[in-house]
């Protein structure tokens, strides 16, 4: 992605590669849980829509902040329950408030996320819950109601 695409610098993105997946392999970790295998493609396709919408309005509501002449003092750490039944959907949701501007997630445990917030706009819990329902939905058997 840099542009540069001499022989050397695509030989040792190759070889990088195929030593990554190597490795995966040896320590078997994809046959512990399926990864990609739990995740309904095209729900997760409509998510990443919604999110990129999100993040946009995130975007603008943290540089009003940012400009805002005001300093803001009513940072946050809150508690974010969480509905994924894999370990991949966690990590989707986890994510997906990090990259939202004005929230990181701090810590994951099996059912929450300690997340803090920039003010208390983006702590609403009523805009985390649709993102945990959503990540959620686009999980295979979570949405017909079955076990993992």
């Amino acid at each position: 992605m840099s542009g540069i695409y001499k022989p050397l610098i695509i030989g040792l993105g190759v070889v990088s590669v195929v030593l990554c997946i190597w490795i995966v392999h040896k320590l078997r970790i994809l046959e512990a849980q399926p990864v990609f295998g739990s995740i309904e493609p095209f729900s997760l396709i409509a998510y990443l829509f919604w999110l990129t919408k999100e993040i946009g309005k995130a975007d603008w509501a943290v540089t009003k902040v940012i400009l805002s002449p005001d300093i803001p003092d009513d940072q946050r750490l809150i508690a974010v329950p969480t509905r994924q039944k894999t370990d991949f959907g966690r990590m989707i949701f986890a994510n997906s408030i990090t990259i939202t501007p004005g929230t990181i997630t701090v810590e994951t445990e099996e059912d929450r996320f300690i997340v803090h917030a920039l003010n208390k706009a983006a702590a609403d819990q009523e805009s985390l819950g649709d993102m945990n329902d959503r990540v959620a939905a686009t999980e295979w058997k979570a949405r017909a109601g079955g076990e993992l």
